[in-house]
């Protein structure tokens, strides 16, 4: 899953000792949880966390209904039409919450998270809507460059490429060394999407970005921008022979298992890559010949530099549930559990002061991009409707397959969003 890593990890006794550090309003009642944790450890992670809470709050009884990923699409939006939803659920922030908040049910959580809130600095600007809260991220994820230090020396690159013009003399270095420079699984198709994504949040400013998703319609020229800088990336060849048969992360020879093999130098995803690459290798010590560099910068673009593209799992309490449930939320992202998770390889910590559970410094450069970045961007398939947002995805591993313009996959946006064919 590209969102999500998971590693055993023993926690129930320092989850519950955390659970009595949480405070605030909580008030009775029987707290129903949506979590897609179906299989351990973060099934046990989540009910620890429950018991703890409970432990703390004797009057608050947490009953969990674990549900699969993908049944979340459906199964959330019934539920918020009956008068039955559940009391928390699990939240990718969002067009998805955009839609669900129009369902009545959807708690506002703006007053009741605003004494902590901006402790989880700009990770939480996903799960807002017209600048109100409706969830809390527990996790972060932040999509960048991982490759390989001892590749890129063999090209004699010095310093990891900070602008595309810089990023394309290391592509021909990297040739010119016998490397293969990029692995991408384009047989997945959603890798493919980074590579849009980030070149419009480069070419097309903070403003327009949010303008555009909410109305649903990329018209900007900015954004045929982003196509034809695609469009440019591919003329050069970056990728691996055949790569639009590879697998993101299965096997081996998937593009995790090539960079993490020593086949290729560098590869576009997220904080979870180190994770997944390490079930892909018998090299134990591939890890430290790990680098991470964000994005680089095009020059003349109206993007800020500052803004990376990522992402994250989260909650939202809906309007049955009892009075404790932002204060539930409050607790998850406390430190002590926060660090439990950041410890398990769920995705970067939300909350800093849980920062040193993560032991690869790489990891933690990351993380500290993650703290200075301007804007966190939500990648764009889950900031629009979810059905247009499919279709951007659609469009774009299309385009790179050889199928459709630059100027259709921007078109592709408002034709998903109007129902046009």
């Amino acid at each position: 899953m590209r969102r999500i890593r998971l590693i055993t990890v023993t926690i129930a006794a320092a989850l519950l000792a955390a659970a009595c550090g949480s405070s605030g309003t909580t008030g009775s009642g029987a707290l129903t949880w949506w979590h897609n944790g179906t299989s351990d450890p973060l099934k046990s992670l989540w009910q620890s966390v429950a018991d703890g809470y409970h432990a703390a709050h004797p009057d608050v009884t947490i009953s969990i209904d674990p549900i699969q990923n993908e049944q979340f699409q459906t199964k959330v939006p019934l539920a918020l039409q009956s008068d039955s939803p559940p009391g928390v659920y699990q939240q990718w922030g969002g067009g998805g919450e955009a839609s669900q908040i129009k369902s009545g049910k959807v708690l506002d959580l703006t007053s009741a998270v605003s004494s902590w809130i901006g402790t989880l600095g700009k990770a939480a600007e996903g799960w807002q809507v017209d600048g109100k809260q409706y969830g809390v991220p527990f996790d972060l994820h932040v999509v960048g460059f991982w490759y390989r230090k001892d590749l890129f020396a063999k090209a004699q690159i010095t310093t990891p490429p900070a602008t595309m013009a810089d990023f394309y003399a290391d592509i021909d270095k990297l040739r010119a060394a016998g490397v293969t420079p990029v692995a991408i699984g384009s047989k997945d198709r959603w890798p493919d999407a980074f590579y849009w994504d980030y070149f419009a949040v480069r070419e097309c400013s903070t403003d327009v970005v949010k303008q555009s998703i909410k109305a649903q319609k990329l018209d900007d020229p900015c954004w045929q921008k982003a196509g034809d800088d695609l469009t440019a990336l591919l003329a050069k060849n970056p990728f691996q022979q055949g790569f639009l048969g590879t697998p993101a992360q299965q096997g081996a020879g998937s593009s995790a298992g090539m960079v993490a093999n020593g086949q290729a130098a560098m590869e576009l995803q997220g904080d979870w890559e180190p994770g997944t690459m390490a079930a892909l290798t018998e090299d134990k010590d591939f890890a430290s010949k790990l680098g991470w560099f964000p994005f680089p910068t095009i020059e003349g673009g109206a993007g800020d530099p500052g803004v990376t593209l990522g992402g994250g799992d989260g909650f939202s309490c809906t309007t049955v549930a009892p009075p404790s449930c932002p204060d539930f939320l409050k607790y998850i992202d406390g430190a002590e559990v926060q660090t439990k998770l950041a410890a398990a390889g769920i995705g970067l910590p939300v909350n800093p002061d849980a920062a040193g559970a993560l032991k690869d410094p790489t990891l933690r450069q990351v993380f500290d991009f993650s703290r200075k970045a301007t804007y966190i961007q939500t990648y764009f398939d889950i900031a629009l409707p979810t059905n247009v947002g499919q279709a951007l995805d659609d469009a774009i591993a299309n385009f790179v397959a050889g199928k459709g313009t630059a100027a259709s996959v921007a078109q592709s946006v408002g034709q998903a969003a109007t129902g046009d064919k």
